[in-house]
């Protein structure tokens, strides 16, 4: 039974990848239609002109589905047309192309043809008299089916379909994903550089997302606590000098002096919190995302299905993600409700937060998006932001959280 379970879950999954191929594949055919356009343009000069851009949407495919492989995407394609010819990449791209938009179209569409077919043909004894008799002509049967036995042989070609995937359905993603593992990974050595680029821009992000905060937490406590404690310094001279020649008006300094002192243990409490809240340690992230949630001017719900506690640095880092996230919808977006979702998948949290408001959201607007993006990356995670005109806006944000 367990063997039986293993292969069916095999299966699904390969279903679900030949499906999320046949997508780049569609993207993929789309843009080997338009690199044959504009080789024939250049036939007259015109195409030479626009191959510097048909060659970035080229390498927007190829990164898609170099994300969909999980393999290291290389940097901008240069931009004068002929540096971009020569260069080594591109021409691999170039011969990934027509084999990706033939080979991985082909074996996507027969991932979601099989199992939709067995589906349908699996189940035509149960329905196929609910049909007009010129109507009763499934697929795979070129003769209309007139009797339950035609509609059992069908459902025969339901079970060859469904059979079709359980045993051909990994050797389909591999033939759908050979071209993009042999020519669209990195040459060798190539992967241990880029690895080494994306680690030192990590860590500069890193080391800026930590001046960052000590500039807030010097800040706050400059502006904030220090005045006070000045105030409260300031009171109790007063009410010392005032001891001896007015008892009365001392009890009224000491009174204020009092007040002061509670309003900066008050802002030293808010300094503490915004360095690490003490729910999150003491309650888990479920229980700080929710107050997060219940103190938002947006009407929020939290989906939090997270076994298990993960690292503090992890739970920080989300819990400080969506306190921002928040701060934006509430501030920016408009919107009239706002959805947190937060799991764990394997060695990954993932968070995806959205709202139904006016969409358009910007990094470079100065709402706190870069900084969102500064500290996912400075530990090494995934920030991805999709936010169209008229809404609604969606953010994720993949975190490495251990085994």
């Amino acid at each position: 039974m367990t063997r039986v379970r293993k292969r069916l879950r095999a299966s699904f999954g390969a279903v679900a990848r030949l499906v999320g191929g046949l997508g780049t594949a569609l993207l993929a055919a789309a843009v080997f239609l338009w690199l044959g356009v504009v080789a024939l343009l250049s036939c007259v000069g015109v195409g030479v002109l626009l191959l510097p851009a048909a060659l970035r949407a080229l390498r927007v495919t190829a990164n898609r589905e170099r994300a969909r492989l999980d393999v290291l995407a290389p940097g901008p394609v240069p931009r004068r047309a002929r540096d971009a010819l020569r260069d080594a990449t591109v021409r691999r791209e170039l011969a990934w192309l027509p084999l990706h938009a033939t080979v991985a179209l082909a074996a996507g569409f027969l991932g979601l043809a099989m199992p939709a077919t067995a589906l349908q043909n699996a189940t035509y004894p149960f329905w196929y008299h609910l049909l007009p008799p010129e109507d009763n002509t499934p697929s795979l049967i070129p003769w209309a089916v007139t009797d339950l036995t035609g509609a059992l042989a069908v459902a025969l070609t339901g079970v060859l379909c469904a059979a079709f995937i359980l045993g051909f359905g990994p050797a389909l993603v591999r033939a759908q994903e050979w071209p993009g593992l042999r020519l669209l990974t990195p040459p060798a050595g190539a992967d241990l550089s880029l690895r080494v680029a994306e680690l030192t821009a990590t860590r500069a992000a890193a080391l800026d997302a930590h001046a960052v905060e000590l500039r807030r937490i010097e800040r706050s406590l400059h502006d904030g606590t220090q005045n006070r404690l000045v105030a409260v310094n300031v009171l109790l001279g007063a009410a010392r000098r005032a001891v001896d020649r007015d008892p009365a008006a001392a009890g009224a300094v000491l009174d204020r002096a009092q007040d002061a002192a509670e309003q900066a243990l008050a802002e030293l409490r808010a300094v503490v919190r915004g360095i690490l809240p003490p729910v999150l340690a003491d309650r888990g992230l479920a229980d700080a995302l929710a107050g997060l949630a219940g103190s938002c001017g947006v009407p929020c719900e939290v989906v939090v299905d997270v076994p298990g506690r993960c690292a503090a640095s992890v739970e920080a880092t989300a819990y400080f993600v969506v306190a921002e996230a928040l701060s934006n919808v509430a501030k920016h977006s408009g919107a009239t409700s706002a959805v947190v979702g937060v799991r764990r998948e394997g060695d990954r949290l993932l968070l995806r937060i959205c709202d139904d408001g006016r969409g358009g959201a910007d990094e470079r607007g100065g709402s706190g998006l870069s900084g969102i993006r500064r500290r996912v990356e400075a530990y090494d995670g995934r920030f991805t932001l999709d936010s169209p005109p008229g809404g609604p806006t969606t953010m994720r944000v993949e975190l490495p959280c251990g085994s």
